[in-house]
């Protein structure tokens, strides 16, 4: 008997990666930078954590309900989320300030847009603008690396960046110290050596692609150099090795072809620069990818390649 020929709609190859599987590795990569958030900032980190998380787990499960939709907390992308949230606050805070930036990231950024993949901003850098907004004063007190082991619980500091953009008071830290997490920021951005090694977890387990992160980061560094400013210092301070690793590269809202995450990347390197040089702001990240994932369907129409075979339209106007 001849073999029948069998029509089916795509895709027609598969793969056994699944959301589920890709959140847990991204969850695993950001575990070395959680764990230098509790040593370096003490129990108070975990805790913070522990509320983002929860908030965001609770919120996409009662949302879910309500919208009468498929619940999707099994994935494991309002787990990510949580830690993206609780990564982008200072120690400081309290744990209702992450569980109202939760919820705005997982309610109104995330599933009033139909849920995962359906957002076109970053739901953590979304909330933790939000969360800047509505409560300025705790979004920018920075507490002292281990703070907690002072008699005192309320040693406060300026930031690396703040310190340079306003001229305040505070000693500068070393670029080792800054390597290794030793200097006031907010909770996940601090321990560049736990990020870094992260970013090679998941380029190695080929969640992510390397192009985004060290376009934006070589970026930077390019006019941090036209600019005389320090080049490593610039690297090292402020959210840009988180951003640049684990949210510039989130599937949902960065480009999908290579010519697209360049340009997506050296975009937001480049406002990135442009908020620390003139801005009012000492940092810019969260404001730079924002702005660039608002431009991402520009983007990837304009660097969408050509079907093989097809010519592109000259324009003879």
């Amino acid at each position: 008997m001849a073999d029948k020929l069998i029509v089916s709609s795509s895709p027609h190859i598969r793969s056994g990666v699944t959301t589920r599987k890709i959140m847990l590795d991204v969850i695993l990569a950001l575990t070395p930078a959680a764990i230098a958030s509790v040593i370096i900032f003490g129990f108070k980190a975990l805790v913070l954590i522990v509320c983002s998380v929860a908030s965001c787990v609770l919120s996409e499960y009662v949302c879910r309900k309500v919208m009468k939709r498929e619940n999707t907390i099994g994935d494991l992308s309002a787990v990510v989320t949580g830690i993206l949230i609780a990564f982008n606050v200072p120690v400081g805070v309290s744990p209702f300030i992450v569980i109202f930036g939760g919820i705005a990231a997982i309610v109104v950024v995330k599933q009033m847009f139909g849920g995962i993949g359906q957002n076109f901003v970053n739901p953590a850098l979304t909330a933790r603008i939000i969360m800047m907004s509505s409560f300025p004063a705790p979004m920018s007190s920075w507490n002292t690396p281990f703070y907690y082991l002072h008699q005192t619980d309320a040693v406060t500091t300026a930031s690396p960046l703040g310190i340079l953009k306003e001229g305040s008071s505070g000693t500068m830290p070393t670029l080792l110290n800054m390597f290794v997490g030793v200097r006031a920021g907010c909770l996940g951005e601090t321990c560049a050596i736990a990020l870094i090694l992260g970013g090679i977890y998941l380029v190695v387990r080929k969640v992510i692609s390397p192009a985004i992160p060290l376009s934006y980061v070589g970026t930077v560094a390019v006019i941090s150099l036209i600019a005389g400013r320090n080049v490593l210092f610039d690297i090292l301070a402020g959210g840009l090795l988180l951003g640049a690793i684990f949210m510039a590269t989130d599937y949902a809202t960065s480009p999908i072809n290579l010519k697209g995450k360049i340009v997506f990347a050296v975009g937001a390197g480049v406002i990135t620069m442009l908020i620390r040089l003139f801005g009012q702001l000492p940092e810019g990240v969260s404001f730079s990818i924002i702005l660039m994932n608002l431009l991402v369907p520009h983007i990837e129409r304009l660097t969408r390649p050509l079907a093989f075979g097809k010519e592109r339209v000259k324009n003879e106007n």
